[in-house]
């Protein structure tokens, strides 16, 4: 399981989940906001794409995954 703290705006991830874009790329834009303040469990990914569609979907951090790992 990943630490939501090492995930960062601009990271490419591999999507695990839902079945309609698992196995694509993604790049996190950040985290969902809430209307209520608190912290959100979801991130927002946009799908990288051969076509022309924007596609951005809302995950928890185990439906993702960084798709290389950090140098620290």
């Amino acid at each position: 399981m990943q630490n939501p703290e090492r995930i960062q705006v601009g990271d490419e991830v591999l999507i695990l989940k839902p079945n309609y874009v698992a196995g694509k790329y993604g790049v996190v834009l950040g985290r969902e906001s809430r209307s209520d303040s608190q912290a959100s469990l979801r991130w927002l990914i946009q799908v990288v794409d051969s076509d022309s569609s924007i596609i951005v979907v809302s995950l928890t951090k185990d439906e993702f995954i960084l798709s290389s790992p950090e140098s620290d």
